[in-house]
């Protein structure tokens, strides 16, 4: 505790002698219920605001919330590179092969798999249509893989997939929150801020939480996707960029120095910890944390986003443009930053919604350049995660937040001018590849025409599950008190999906 603290506390209870009995019946009959009320809510002691601490204004964790943690159980990896697909890529023309639904092309869907399903688009009978793609079996392992990927069989003993995920969402905006905080309304955190809440990063002057994004816009979900929801605002998402500055107004206005910008910081945090001191709102604590980051990463930041250093022939590798805004910049980008101690990256790609309306959504057109976009970046990422002795304690996440359906999409009356799915929860690919993970397999399986899961099934709160495992906790158990009771990324469900691991 520095002499300001003391001081502060010392001034506090000198105005707290002067009160008599009488006022303080009086004035503060409803204050002593609401600290009641909150200490039974929170689970923290009524005077400090802190659990199982009395006398202690700030912990080693209040004034430094990314210190490292090490969770309660031996984990397979430090860090997570979640890549995300927004708008959902088609598992039939990238992993799932269906030789079946190839011969049934054209033929008129069978009314017992339109009766009581929702669609977000589909009127009518829609035809079913076969695989845009080609098919081949690819390493020791002989998974199947399409020529819209043509690099990725390089990898594909490193990856191990689930194919018959489902979710119960089927619009995009609450898919993507379901897929990436466990619940399909707003509020809740996000799969990177319970990682580094429970984690805490590696680096102290970088976050522990950054997002890169590629194809021109955010996902349909907004920012939430990468929020901290409940938790403290310091474990949110910090949104990188690949093109310009990395971080808006990272560079001081001219006439500012070092010394005059730390000096400013400081007089600012010493404001904000009379304010904590006053009202105990973790967020103050967040604040004066934030302030600090920022400083610190004014230097680190430019660093470990200039990709123009690289030496050429990684550059060649992932076929990234230094300069511009691409998933092949962000892969590398996500490559250095865990290397660097950053705890989850997470990418988010625009453009995977393939609903054929027109050239740029047509599965056998739009979808082919999307997948061209990805596959050599995502190869080089893991190959070079890999040479450098980093994919052992990495985990790389793939996937969308649902799939396609195995129809042509039908919008009644409305000519559809190119081939195009509508959007399908009831079954799709994702894979996972690094730490912990048994490259090569394959768990889950669709039916004939990959409406449905058959073998395997997964929920997203199974992949969540595996996810906090695989960082060392009990998915179960890793929770946090809100509201009265305490929540978890899984809510009441999940599993661990063991088939999969090493």
């Amino acid at each position: 505790m520095d002499n300001l603290d003391k001081l502060i506390q010392e001034h506090l209870i000198r105005k707290a002698q002067q009160k008599t009995r009488r006022h303080f019946i009086k004035n503060c009959a409803q204050g002593i219920g609401g600290l009641a009320l909150g200490s039974i809510f929170s689970g923290c002691d009524p005077l400090t605001n802190q659990k199982g601490k009395t006398g202690t204004p700030f912990t080693e964790r209040d004034l430094n919330p990314l210190a490292v943690l090490s969770p309660p159980f031996n984990p397979k990896i430090k860090s997570v590179i979640y890549l995300h697909m927004a708008g959902a890529p088609s598992q039939l023309e990238m992993f799932d092969h269906k030789p079946v639904l190839h011969k049934l092309h054209g033929q008129d869907c069978p009314q017992s798999l339109l009766e009581g399903k929702k669609f977000a688009f589909i009127k009518g009978t829609p035809k079913l249509m076969g695989p845009q793609a080609e098919f081949t079996r690819e390493g020791e392992a002989g998974n199947w893989i399409s020529n819209y990927l043509p690099h990725f069989k390089k990898v594909i003993d490193d990856v191990a997939f689930l194919k018959a995920v489902h979710t119960d969402q089927f619009n995009h905006g609450p898919a993507q929150l379901f897929m990436h905080t466990g619940s399909a309304r707003l509020g809740r955190p996000s799969i990177g801020a319970w990682a580094t809440y429970g984690l805490g990063s590696e680096n102290q002057n970088l976050p522990g939480f950054v997002v890169l994004t590629s194809g021109g816009k955010t996902p349909d979900a907004g920012k939430s996707v990468w929020g901290s929801g409940f938790l403290p605002s310091v474990y949110q998402g910090v949104q990188c960029r690949s093109k310009g500055d990395p971080v808006l107004y990272i560079e001081d206005p001219e006439g500012i120095s070092r010394n005059l910008k730390k000096s400013t910081i400081d007089a600012i945090n010493k404001i904000n910890k009379e304010e904590y001191l006053k009202y105990a709102d973790p967020e103050i604590l967040a604040r004066i944390n934030q302030y600090e980051m920022a400083y610190r990463m004014q230097i680190a930041v430019p660093e470990v986003m200039n990709i123009a250093s690289e030496p050429e022939n990684i550059k060649q590798m992932y076929g990234v443009e230094p300069g511009k805004e691409s998933f092949a910049n962000n892969c590398l980008l996500a490559r250095k930053l865990v290397e660097d101690g950053v705890r989850f990256v997470q990418l988010f790609d625009w453009g995977w919604d393939s609903h054929g309306t027109e050239h740029s959504t047509a599965i056998d057109l739009g979808l082919r350049n999307k997948c061209l976009e990805i596959d050599r970046p995502i190869t080089a990422l893991i190959l070079d995660l890999k040479q450098r002795g980093l994919l052992d304690e990495t985990l790389i996440v793939w996937g969308g937040e649902f799939g396609r359906t195995p129809m042509q999409e039908n919008r009644g009356n409305k000519k559809m001018g190119y081939k195009g799915r509508d959007h399908h929860g009831d079954a799709f690919t994702m894979w996972m590849a690094g730490g912990g993970i048994k490259g090569g397999a394959s768990h889950g399986q669709t039916d004939d025409i990959g409406f449905s899961g058959i073998e395997g099934r997964v929920s997203v709160h199974d992949v969540h599950a595996t996810i906090l495992h695989l960082l060392g906790f009990d998915h179960e158990q890793f929770t946090f008190e809100f509201q009265g009771r305490p929540f978890r990324l899984t809510d009441v469900e999940g599993e661990v999906i063991h088939e999969i691991l090493a």
